[in-house]
C-alpha cells in the first residue's frame, strides 16, 4: 500500500512512522522543510496546558501518548544518534482557583497531582516569584526539545525508506468518483492508494474544495529563548497563558502569545516586550540573561482543541490528522496510531468517533 502524507510536522511524520513500521510505502509532501512550522516553534511540553479544561477526547490521546514517549524518545536517540532530550521536569501550575476541577480530573485519569503552598513551591523552584499563594504540581510531566525531536524523527523516517518531497506546496487534488486519484503540486501529480492531510494550520485551506471542511484556523504564538546558566530554572511553570520551559543545557524558553492574525507569522516588538516582562516577573533572575532568540509559529486551532482524525466523509481514501492546537507534541503518538489504524483497516485502540468530521466540538 502506498500512502501520501501531506505535511512534515510532528503529526505528519509520526503518522508516516506508524505506516512505515507497518510495512506501507510512504511519500511525504511538505510546503517547506520538514518540521519547521508549529512543531518546531512550540515548547515541547508533554502535557496539555490546564488539562482539566479539555474534553475527554483530548485527555485520552494525551494519556496514551505520555505512556509512549519514554520509549519513543529512546528509540529515536538510538536509531539516529540525535537526542530528543526527553526530560522529566514536572509541571507547576499557578491556578489556585481551578483546584477543584484539577483534583477531579486527576482522580478520573489517575494522575499524580499535588497541592502546594508558597513554601512548597519555593522548595520545588527556588527562583520562582509566585504571584499566588498556592500551586498545583504534576511531578510526572516531561518535555522534549521539539526541534531536536523533529530532526531525529526526520532522520529515522529517511532510514525507514520514506520519500520526502520538500519545498513543494500541494496545489489541489484530482478526484475520481469517491476517491482522490492524484495529489497535485506545481510541477507534477502524485498517485497513491490513500492520502492523509497532516498540514496543521493549513489543513482547512488544503481541503477548501471539499465538504465538509474542518474548522481549523491559524493562531499565532510568539516565544522567547533566554541563554542562561544550567539550574537557573528547573521546572516547567504555567501561569495564565504563559509557560516557562527549562532545557537541559540551561536555556529557558518562555511563551506564548495567543494572536488571531491569520497566516501572518511575523514577530512583533510588543509581544517581545510583553513576554520579557512576564518572564522576569515570574523569574526575576532572568533579567540578567540575554534573549537569544524570538520567533513565532502558527498553531492549528480547532473547536475545543479536539483534533480531526479520521476518514473524510466525502472521499473513501482521504484522511486527516490535524487541528491539535497547542497540544501537537503531546497528542502526536496516539493521534498517529489512530489515523494509521484507520488507514490500514486495523482495529483501533481508541474510539475514533469524537475526532470525526461530523463530531460535535465545543
Amino acid at each position: 500500500m502506498h500512502i501520501i502524507v501531506i505535511g512534515a510536522g510532528i503529526s505528519g511524520m509520526m503518522s508516516a512512522r506508524e505506516l512505515l513500521l507497518a510495512g506501507a510505502q510512504v511519500t511525504i509532501i511538505e510546503r517547506q522543510q520538514a518540521g519547521r512550522e508549529s512543531s518546531w516553534a512550540g515548547g515541547g511540553i508533554i502535557s496539555p496546558l490546564y488539562p482539566w479544561r479539555y474534553a475527554d477526547a483530548v485527555n485520552l490521546l494525551a494519556s496514551n501518548s505520555q505512556k509512549a514517549y519514554p520509549a519513543l524518545a529512546a528509540q529515536l536517540a538510538e536509531n539516529t544518534g540525535i537526542d530528543p532530550e526527553y526530560l522529566n521536569s514536572g509541571l507547576l501550575i499557578l491556578a489556585p482557583d481551578e483546584t477543584r476541577a484539577a483534583v477531579s480530573w486527576a482522580q478520573q485519569w489517575q494522575v499524580d497531582l499535588q497541592q502546594l503552598d508558597r513554601q512548597q513551591m519555593h522548595d520545588i523552584e527556588t527562583t520562582l516569584k509566585s504571584p499566588v499563594e498556592e500551586g498545583l504540581w504534576l511531578p510526572q510531566v516531561a518535555q522534549v526539545r521539539n526541534p531536536r525531536f523533529m530532526k531525529a524523527l526526520h532522520k529515522e523516517l529517511e532510514n525507514l525508506g520514506a520519500n520526502f518531497i520538500l519545498e513543494s506546496p500541494v496545489t489541489g487534488f484530482e478526484h475520481k468518483g469517491a476517491n482522490i486519484s492524484a495529489v497535485k503540486t506545481a510541477d507534477r501529480h502524485y498517485f497513491a492508494d490513500n492520502v492523509i492531510v497532516c498540514s496543521g494550520a493549513w489543513a482547512a485551506e488544503m481541503l477548501r474544495d471539499t465538504m465538509p471542511q474542518p474548522k481549523i484556523e491559524p493562531v499565532r504564538g510568539q516565544m522567547l529563548l533566554f541563554k542562561t546558566k544550567p539550574g537557573t530554572v528547573k521546572r516547567i511553570t504555567l501561569w495564565d497563558s504563559h509557560y516557562t520551559v527549562p532545557r537541559k543545557d540551561g536555556r529557558v524558553l518562555f511563551g506564548s502569545t495567543i494572536e488571531h492574525t491569520g497566516f501572518i507569522k511575523e514577530t512583533t516588538r510588543e509581544a517581545a516586550e510583553l513576554l520579557h516582562q512576564c518572564a522576569i516577573d515570574l523569574y526575576p533572575r532572568l533579567v540578567d540573561y540575554p534573549i537569544e532568540h524570538h520567533w513565532a509559529g502558527l498553531r492549528p486551532s480547532s473547536p475545543g482543541g479536539v483534533p480531526y482524525i479520521g476518514r473524510h466523509t466525502e472521499y473513501e481514501n482521504l484522511f486527516i490528522n490535524a487541528g491539535h492546537y497547542r497540544n501537537g507534541v503531546v497528542l502526536a503518538p496516539a493521534s498517529a496510531k489512530l489515523v494509521a489504524d484507520l488507514v490500514l483497516g486495523r482495529e483501533t485502540e481508541i474510539d475514533p468517533a469524537p475526532y470525526g468530521f461530523d463530531a460535535v466540538r465545543d
